[in-house]
């Protein structure tokens, strides 16, 4: 491909990138209307924000995480909405939590429509700096807890002959960051199991179900919260996007599946991008990533966050971590001579 033909196909996408992050409109929440959606991952973030969507459309949500307390509130709010709710709490990187969670569902609500993973941890720094035990939770969580939730999905779809999985990746699922190391390489697990899943459905002729996986740039979500950090610095991101963007983009690929799904201008160009020019875009996001997180970030403490036990704190949807990253510059602006 031309340069100058690049740069024209990465304008149309930023330009037509809106219209798979818009809210459904009145047919497409009619669609959701009594279908049932199992999300893991739903006491925060996007998991949250795709729970509290689907229950003001009036759909069936079975609530997973490790804070029950807050999965409480959350269905609460689902019920009031018009929706129903059902709470189970438990983590994904348990087996045999995860079939419960299965049998839960089915026997609320007889069969499963939809099944989400959104439970994912993550961690900051340098690849030798951060505790091997931190590294091993990181795929204990979100790539064998995707296997072990991937599996009770399709399984139960075999069974029923339909269904759609949607597993969480990341834009870092196809163009790894620096200081990400461990969590870009379970994005990227998630992304080949993904792949893999739906040729072998083609295969076996299950043409009704479907395996779809969702890739966002970074997004003000508590996950900056909740990640174990032994970068030196805040967490934090470049060009963050709103999380109401990938909640969107996730309700939309449950009506229409498509196995990978970009998610926004930023995230659809950098995959493009890394397809075109592999090395010369992991050296940028990385220089990106680099200014960020290690020169111009507060200081902050080493912490494992939230990967081993769960937090209190970051129970929203957005964490305002945009807010407080220009508040930051404006006290490092003040500051300068």
């Amino acid at each position: 491909m031309k340069q100058s033909t690049f740069y024209w196909y990465a304008l149309a996408v930023l330009l037509l990138t809106g219209c798979g992050t818009a809210k459904l409109g009145p047919s497409g929440q009619k669609k959701i209307h009594g279908k049932t959606f199992v999300i893991i991952g739903a006491s925060s973030g996007f998991g949250r924000g795709v729970a509290e969507q689907l229950g003001a459309y009036k759909a069936n949500v079975v609530l997973a995480a490790r804070r029950g307390s807050v999965l409480e509130e959350i269905a609460a709010g689902i019920r009031q909405a018009g929706g129903t709710a059902l709470v189970v709490p438990m983590d994904i990187s348990d087996p045999q939590a995860v079939e419960h969670l299965a049998e839960a569902a089915v026997t609320r609500y007889g069969t499963v429509d939809v099944w989400i993973n959104m439970a994912g941890v993550g961690a900051i720094g340098r690849f030798w700096e951060i505790p091997l035990a931190d590294q091993a939770r990181l795929v204990d969580v979100n790539l064998t807890g995707f296997i072990y939730g991937s599996y009770a999905a399709i399984t139960l779809f075999r069974k029923q002959g339909y269904g759609t999985l949607i597993n969480m990746g990341s834009v870092e699922s196809n163009s790894p960051i620096a200081y990400h190391a461990s969590y870009a390489a379970t994005k990227a697990g998630i992304l080949n199991l993904g792949q893999a899943i739906n040729q072998e459905l083609r295969l076996s002729g299950h043409k009704q179900i479907k395996v779809v996986t969702i890739k966002p740039w970074a997004v003000d979500t508590p996950f900056w919260r909740h990640a174990a950090n032994y970068s030196g610095g805040t967490p934090r991101m470049a060009a963050m996007d709103p999380p109401e963007k990938v909640i969107n983009a996730v309700i939309r690929r449950a009506i229409r599946p498509r196995k990978q799904a970009a998610v926004g201008g930023k995230a659809k160009v950098a995959v493009i991008f890394h397809r075109l020019l592999p090395h010369f875009t992991e050296r940028i996001s990385a220089n990106i990533a680099h200014k960020y997180q290690v020169e111009n970030a507060p200081p902050a403490p080493p912490t494992s966050g939230s990967v081993h036990e769960p937090m209190e704190a970051g129970t929203g949807v957005d964490d305002g971590v945009r807010q407080r990253m220009k508040k930051e510059k404006e006290a490092r602006r003040k500051s300068q001579p």
